[in-house]
């Protein structure tokens, strides 16, 4: 018995090789249904009207209009889409706006089809995803100042929690953060638990998304 698959998605790219691979390696999946390919974002934008899917896996460099602007007006559109961007090395620059228009994930395009399926499930599950690649890569660049970085009008992280969320994010356990800090791992067990309330994350991934936001990763 077949079964349906759960979630529609739409593969946008200027390469049509690339967009074949990626929809025969997702089409593998019993949860993914590619519904559409494109290969602007004037197509994206028609395709996403019509065809209503759950998750855009989208290009950042194409012609006419490239992803940032696709991105823009199709969360504008219909803002439960989800969207994981593909990018290559060297566009980091974008991350910040993508970041701030509400893309879900990143991905490098060489990543292999377990990293695209570990990304499409974390943002169908609610989360966000940063290719391992680029999350080493952000991460070595995350900023040390001491700066309360605020959340809200009536909240922020202290500086000890501001050491604290960015030694997570450089992958550290808390039991390494305490012997780094020289603090307990109970304290730091709390300091997490006050980050990821304050930030509204739930992991890791989220907190780089969050890092990224607050301009705490210099790219």
């Amino acid at each position: 018995m077949l079964v349906k698959p759960q979630y529609k998605v739409l593969i946008v790219d200027d390469h049509a090789l690339f967009r074949s691979g990626l929809r025969l390696l997702i089409s593998s999946s019993g949860r993914y249904e590619v519904v559409g390919e494109a290969s602007t974002g004037f197509e994206m934008l028609s395709m996403v009207s019509v065809l209503r899917p759950d998750v855009v896996l989208l290009d950042i460099a194409m012609p006419e209009m490239d992803g940032i602007e696709a991105a823009a007006q199709a969360l504008s559109l219909h803002s439960d889409l989800k969207i994981i961007t593909l990018s290559m090395y060297g566009q980091q620059e974008y991350y910040f706006k993508m970041v701030e228009l509400g893309v879900k994930g990143f991905l490098l395009k060489n990543s292999d089809i377990i990293e695209v399926f570990s990304a499409l499930d974390a943002v169908m599950d609610g989360g966000s995803y940063f290719s391992q690649e680029l999350l080493f890569n952000l991460v070595s660049n995350l900023r040390t100042n001491n700066d309360n970085i605020a959340i809200d009008d009536d909240n922020a992280l202290s500086t000890r929690e501001l050491e604290v969320l960015i030694l997570i994010c450089q992958g550290l356990t808390n039991h390494e953060i305490a012997d780094k800090l020289f603090i307990s791992k109970r304290t730091v067990d709390k300091h997490r638990a006050n980050i990821l309330e304050k930030t509204d994350c739930k992991n890791t991934a989220n907190l780089v998304v969050y890092a990224i936001k607050k301009r705490l990763v210099e790219v």
